[in-house]
């Protein structure tokens, strides 16, 4: 038995013992094996008390610090990282808790802006396993599911913020809202980013019962801060916050972006805030929908620091956003040609994505290398993306829920015209067939979407042959 084995005793906890001689990248990777032993994503169950019951036994490291809770169907990410990004540049210690992750599982808990660090990530686990067990063991005993992936993971990140300790944590909510296991904490701020279709098989078929379920989020007396909605998502949000005596601020009445303009690297804006007006501020993102998510995260800082009737300090508000990030949204990954990867999975994303392509870039063509999971409405993805690409490489990730290449092809195909389809099912031929499509032109491009699964091994692939910008 190597070392390695070693390292874990019977219970699965980890060995100091054991540990003092080996590098914390390997614990790390026990660790992350440990959670993907356990139910996957792709299969969440609607319930809480099995997080709260863990929680409960560590003595609720998530009401250890401030939370602004964040959910919706697109942006979620972007939105919560500027949220984040601006906190701390106000001088708080912040967590921030996001999913999917890209390269590495330590990319979804931050401290301060950067990924957890492994030993903090192992130490912690060290200290939540035996509780996690004794959870796993009660609901096997009643017949349930042991704790998931999702939740687990999610008391993992609880308990490494206690233990930092952050003084905020920004929280992204994995599918959902009420059942979803972050909801164990409770918001003082809680917000809503665009609600349209998505996940219909475990949220609802219909905008009012998504929106119903993401609402869940909303506790007594929080800040809610929402993003425009559709009139029957924001009925939903309207009617539980006041079942919950929340105050409500909504884009466009409330606050507003006024405008925004394309900018080297990014855009400038300008935002009317809840208590104040901010103008020219840069914001090193693409796309109109991210001036919409810093607009929101503006508003939702307000909300947080001073209940929406202080203004920001105009020169942290300006570090913040200026330093914000967002992997794998609209991101140049590669030039020569330019390589644009980008999150979108759903058809209101890939519109956004389309939509950002044709004002904030001059390309004379685009090859898009395209995979799809299974549970996704991959036409709706095609629909939207139409017109800005010239031609489809279709593939798939390494993902087990990927669509088949082959599948997809002739979706794709129905939509945009056989003429204009490759298929490719191997990543690396399809990256290879679209780049030298996109270099036959002084300014063609590769745009990769439809899964994050596809986006992080295209970025690992960039990374491997050395291409990444």
């Amino acid at each position: 038995m190597s070392k390695k084995d070693d390292t874990f005793d019977d219970s699965g906890a980890f060995d100091d013992a054991a540990f003092d001689d080996m590098e914390y990248q390997d614990a790390a990777d026990r660790v992350i094996d440990a959670l993907l032993d356990r139910v996957g994503e792709s299969a969440p169950q609607p319930r809480l008390e099995a997080t709260r019951r863990a929680v409960d036994l560590l003595g609720d490291p998530q009401r250890a610090f401030s939370v602004v809770h964040i959910t919706g169907t697109n942006g979620k990410t972007s939105t919560s990282r500027m949220v984040e990004s601006i906190l701390r540049a106000y001088g708080l210690r912040t967590g921030l808790m996001t999913s999917p992750h890209l390269r590495r599982l330590n990319e979804r808990i931050e401290l301060d802006g950067a990924p957890v660090s492994n030993a903090a990530l192992v130490e912690n686990w060290n200290d939540i396993q035996p509780y996690l067990l004794m959870v796993d063991a009660e609901l096997t005993a009643n017949g349930d599911v042991p704790l998931t992936y999702f939740e687990a993971l999610t008391v993992l990140a609880f308990a490494i913020f206690a233990d930092a300790p952050v003084d905020v944590a920004v929280i992204e909510v994995g599918m959902g809202g009420q059942w979803d296991s972050t909801n164990v904490a409770d918001g003082q701020v809680a917000v809503f980013t665009p609600i349209a279709l998505d996940h219909t098989r475990r949220l609802g078929s219909t905008i009012t019962e998504i929106a119903r379920t993401k609402a869940g989020i909303i506790k007594p007396a929080a800040s809610v801060v929402s993003a425009l909605q559709l009139p029957e998502a924001l009925t939903e949000l309207r009617l539980a916050a006041e079942l919950n005596e929340a105050s409500l601020a909504v884009d466009a009445t409330d606050f507003a972006l006024e405008s925004n303009t394309v900018a080297v690297g990014g855009q400038v804006i300008t935002v009317r805030g809840r208590a104040g007006r901010y103008e020219d501020l840069f914001l090193p993102l693409f796309g109109d929908h991210q001036a919409q998510n810093a607009t929101l995260a503006i508003a939702a800082v307000e909300s947080f620091l001073g209940n929406g009737e202080q203004a920001l300090d105009s020169d942290a508000l300006a570090e913040g956003l200026a330093t914000a990030t967002s992997p794998g949204r609209l991101q140049v990954v590669g030039t020569a040609p330019t390589v644009l990867v980008d999150a979108a999975h759903n058809p209101h994303g890939a519109a956004a994505l389309a939509a950002a392509v044709t004002t904030y870039f001059t390309f004379d063509r685009v090859a898009c290398v395209v995979g799809v999971l299974e549970d996704k409405d991959a036409r709706g993805i095609i629909e939207a993306l139409d017109s800005v690409v010239d031609e489809f490489i279709v593939t798939q990730s390494d993902s087990s829920r990927a669509l088949n290449a082959d599948d997809l092809a002739a979706i794709v195909a129905a939509v945009a015209g056989p003429d204009r389809v490759r298929v490719e099912p191997q990543l690396a031929a399809a990256m290879d067939e679209a780049r030298q499509y996109a270099s036959e032109t002084e300014k063609g491009a590769v745009l990769v979407a439809g899964s994050i699964t596809l986006v992080a091994d295209v970025i690992g692939l960039a990374e491997d042959e050395r291409w990444m910008q």
